[in-house]
Formats: structure tokens, sequence, C-alpha cells
């Protein structure tokens, strides 16, 4: 069983400045549902945090990078705040904090820098120290799935465990793959593939099957980053990464999201406004 996780969130939003310059884009707000079942507004990154604890991880590491102390904060229980809110009348919110405080006090949260943006794949490189030679999940900071019951991850996990994968990870039919990693794959099951081949950004997509940034490993994926030299934007890619473990005849597979589940994603204004009107629909029931 699964019970690290690594979340990177080092990434510089330059897709959404001015708004990002001081604010991490990963703690841009969202809608959620609050304690008192009412809509709220949530830190993208808490929601991911929530998601994973509620699926039984313990154990964290962030990967952060300079300007990014906003997200320590945050994961800094502060009670007397949540007092505050309560003398206020704001018991609603206030009971949201000290939940979130709490699942906080009983998880081991580890801090890591990376000191240069070098790209998705060295993020995860740099928190090899945390993993002790265990399997992981990696969850990117600025994606989040929405499913009933964290049914996709469940899957996605359970997936690893039942085939014993080396790599595993979620994709999505989109129309246009070419600003993602994309596979090539081996249908096995309904909505599960064994993956043949994955290309990062290719300009001829293969298909249309995208990866989406939430993963498990065993640890050989360090000793494929260390081999991977920077490709798409001079960045370590961890798509390429994960071709090195299939061009060395390791078990690498896929899930698909189901068309019920939502994934929500902030890395531009207009998926940004996409996700706050598809979170807004899922907290509230109503459209925008």
């Amino acid at each position: 069983m699964l019970s690290k996780a690594i979340v990177p969130a080092a990434g510089l939003g330059t897709r959404l400045l001015p708004a990002t310059k001081e604010q991490p884009k990963e703690m841009l707000p969202v809608f959620a549902r609050g304690a008192d079942g009412q809509e709220c507004l949530k830190p993208l990154l808490q929601l991911v945090f929530e998601q994973l604890y509620r699926l039984g991880l313990r154990e964290y590491c962030f990967v952060i990078g300079r300007g990014k102390r906003a997200i320590e904060d945050h994961f800094t229980p502060e009670y007397s705040y949540a007092e505050r809110l309560k003398s206020k009348g704001k018991n609603a919110v206030a009971t949201d904090l000290e939940n979130f405080y709490k699942e906080i006090e009983e998880s081991t949260i580890i801090w890591v820098n990376q000191a240069e943006p070098k790209g998705f794949g060295d993020a995860v490189l740099q928190a090899q120290p945390f993993t002790s030679d265990e399997k992981f999940l990696v969850h990117a900071g600025d994606t989040y799935i929405i499913s009933q019951r964290n049914a996709c991850l469940s899957r996605l996990m359970n997936l690893d465990q039942k085939l014993d994968a080396d790599a595993s990870f979620i994709v999505q039919e989109v129309e246009d793959p070419r600003q993602y990693g994309v596979i090539e794959f081996d249908e096995t099951d309904e909505r599960m593939f064994k993956v043949k081949r994955a290309v990062e950004k290719p300009e001829k997509p293969s298909s249309k099957f995208a990866i989406m940034p939430i993963y498990t490993f065993r640890p050989i994926i360090f000793k494929a980053l260390e081999r991977t030299s920077p490709g798409k934007d001079g960045e370590i890619q961890l798509t390429d990464a994960i071709q090195m473990l299939i061009d060395w005849g390791l078990k690498v597979y896929a899930i698909e999201l189901k068309p019920e589940e939502v994934r929500l994603d902030i890395g531009t204004p207009e998926t940004y406004w996409e996700a706050l009107k598809l979170s807004y629909r899922y907290a509230t029931g109503k459209r925008v």
C-alpha cells in the first residue's frame, strides 16, 4: 500500500502573471464544499492534500521553489486564527480549517527546494531521499481530479498494486494532445492500457491519449531521471524518463479518466476559468 506522495509545486506560473508574481499558482482558489455542505473557496493544493489524505497517504514531500513561502505558511497550523473566526460567527470556515490542521498534524510533511526551474522531472528527482526505496505516488500541485469517493486515484493505486507496476499514471483523451505527454498502447482491459511509448509534446501525436500528472513509481524512475537529458523546453521531462523505463522492458500502465470524472487544471487563464466553472458546478449543483 502506498503511503508516500511527492507533490511538485515549484512551477513559476508565468502564464498566469501578474496574478502569480507573489501568489503561487498552486494556491489559486477553486470551489469546494465546506464542512457545512455549502460552497467555499479552497486553494487547489489544499484540495490535493486532502484528497491524498483521505486515500490513506500520510507522508508528503512538497517540492517548491523561490517565492513559494505562502505554501509553507498555509500548511502551518494556526488554531488561533480559527478561534478568531469562531468569535466572528464564521463557524463553518473555522471547522474546515481545524479539520485541515488536524490532517496536517497527523501527517509527516517535508519541504524540498528546487533551486532552479529545470522541469517537472527534475522536481521529482529532488525528492529522491524522501522515498527510502519505497514505491510512491507523484501528484502535480496544479491539477485535481473530481471523482466520486476519489474513485479515480483509488483505481490508479489498485492498478499499481494488482499489476506490480514499475510506473502507472492517468491519461485522458483530449482533442489536441500536442501540449501533453502522449502515449501509444495496447488495450488490455476497459480504460486500462499497457504503455508501449510515451512522447512529450509531439508535433504529430500518435494518439489522443494525454498523460495527466498523477503517477505511481518504483524508485527505478530516479535512475531513469538521472540519465535523462533536457528535452522539450530545455527541461528534464518526466515523460522522457518513463520512456526510458519502457526501453528497459519494465512494466508501465495507464488508466483512463471515466466520462463522469473531471480534471481541474489551473495552468493557463483559460483552463483556470474552466476549473472555476467546473468546480462551482460540482460544489453547488449550479451552472455558471
